[in-house]
């Protein structure tokens, strides 16, 4: 068994994942608003798998996407984190970065709090060289975070898992290497 890591901010923790998330996880990912840039809302069958592959990868990693709660009230929010890209990825092998939060939570800096703290444990615990991120170009939002986070912009590319033609297959890369 790894050792479970659960990184925590000045208003955050990152932590595992617990039943009680699934509900919201669930209504978050049926909102058009937060699912905007994803081919397709999430039923709460599929929004379960998703927690499920997470969990499983924190399981077998001591890391992936965590999910996050507010200190001040301990509100679950959505996630953030790091965790090991698909093989079919064109630049894998990789560690992305990644968040998604309830829309009542965008707007507060949690993202950008949240992503700093998984950076610093990929970076500082973990000794990763590198870690990346992308979206669709027009997700300026999470640009903007990725930018924030001090992340290079490299080529766009085709995400492999839409057909060719979708609308939202172009994607955007960034990466931020480990200057520790």
């Amino acid at each position: 068994m790894v050792n479970l890591i659960e990184p925590k901010t000045s208003r955050l923790q990152l932590r595992q994942w617990r039943d009680s998330d699934r509900v919201l996880f669930a209504a978050m990912n049926a909102d058009a608003a937060v699912m905007e840039y994803f081919p397709a809302l999430l039923s709460p069958a599929e929004s379960d798998a998703g927690i499920d592959r997470q969990i499983a990868h924190i399981e077998n990693y001591g890391f992936g996407f965590w999910a996050v709660e507010t200190l001040a009230d301990n509100r679950f929010v959505g996630f953030v984190g790091i965790k090991h890209v698909s093989d079919d990825m064109p630049f894998a092998p990789a560690v992305e970065i990644g968040w998604r939060l309830s829309a009542d939570a965008w707007g507060m800096g949690y993202a950008t709090e949240a992503a700093r703290a998984s950076l610093q444990v990929g970076f500082e615990q973990l000794g990763l060289s590198e870690i990346v991120s992308f979206t669709v170009p027009e997700n300026l939002r999470s640009r903007a975070v990725m930018e924030k986070l001090g992340m290079t912009r490299g080529d766009n590319f085709l995400h492999p898992g839409l057909p060719p033609g979708h609308p939202l297959q172009e994607h955007v890369f960034y990466f931020l290497k480990n200057t520790m």
